[in-house]
């Protein structure tokens, strides 16, 4: 299938990129000219202006993949809007609130097209270990549609399901992301007293290597974390400023609208923004250290 990828950020590229290299034809869109040039050397269409996007699917059904923040995503969509051909289908890759995505989906649909929300886990690993994605669609057909993208991507150890109507596929990304603040912030406490507590000079990324040996524990952040401590024992030259990135925040707004009570990621919650203002330690470190893990975020403020 033909596909357009507009914005080549860390997942962005990697998403083009995959694609690229399998069967399907990748058309690759970003402001900045460097990361589409990366792009066409994976096989990608480098392709400067929407415009020239549309132009690039020669009369194919149009397919835009968008993997911007969320906070950008309405006026690029509403610019997209302006010059798509009737029954294109607008894929939402990044993190959205779910609410926005049921109203972007109305916009969307009132003007003949189809919206996807794809909400997108794997980090800066997804290209090598595959993507996990969660699906929302109003439109069964929409979502056969872009299937074969969804079987490269997540491959070859990944997955995605389509969980229902528009939104809902952010709302499980949601989710996902606030159960990581909780796990994230319990595994850098932990570490944190291994590293504060009565035993002097313990070695944590061993702790952390027996950890991952089939331990109740076991998991990807614990051997994110352990990767490391073992390169940087003591979090050296890492501030302790731990962003949030708005998924744990609406998360907590659904549930007090639900009654649903969420103590241990309002805790997690807490801490990131108290990094913010100060209350930094060897745990709020090691929470920007697995985010550079994972993600390649920014290691200080």
């Amino acid at each position: 299938m033909t596909i357009a990828i507009h914005g080549l950020g860390r997942m962005g590229m990697q998403i083009a990129r995959k694609l690229a290299e399998s069967d399907h034809h990748v058309i690759a869109h970003n402001r900045s000219p460097e990361p589409r040039q990366q792009a066409a050397s994976y096989g990608a269409v480098d392709a400067a202006t929407k415009q020239a996007v549309i132009d690039a699917f020669n009369g194919e059904r149009v397919v835009i993949w968008i993997m911007l923040p969320a906070e950008v995503v309405d006026t690029e969509v509403t610019e997209w809007l302006n010059l798509l051909p009737a029954n294109s289908i607008i894929i939402d890759g990044g993190n959205s609130d779910y609410r926005n995505t049921k109203r972007l989906n109305q916009q969307i649909t009132d003007r003949g097209h189809q919206l996807i929300d794809i909400g997108t886990s794997g980090g800066v690993w997804g290209y090598q270990n595959g993507f996990s994605m969660m699906v929302g669609s109003d439109d069964q057909a929409a979502f056969e549609a872009v299937e074969p993208a969804l079987q490269v991507l997540a491959a070859p150890e990944g997955a995605y399901h389509r969980f229902g109507p528009s939104g809902s596929g952010h709302f499980v990304k949601m989710t996902h992301n606030a159960i990581e603040y909780g796990m994230m912030e319990s595994l850098a406490e932990g570490y944190r007293v291994l590293k504060e507590g009565p035993y002097t000079n313990l070695d944590l990324a061993a702790a952390g290597e027996v950890w991952q040996h089939h331990s109740v524990i076991t998991s990807w952040l614990n051997e994110l974390s352990q990767q490391a401590l073992a390169e940087n024992p003591s979090l050296d030259g890492i501030d302790g400023y731990v962003h949030e990135s708005g998924e744990a925040r609406w998360t907590l707004e659904t549930a007090k609208d639900l009654g649903i009570e969420l103590p241990s990621i309002q805790a997690a919650f807490d801490v990131r923004l108290a990094s913010q203002t100060g209350q930094i330690n060897f745990a709020t470190k090691l929470l920007a250290a697995m985010r550079n893990k994972f993600g390649g975020h920014e290691l200080n403020k």
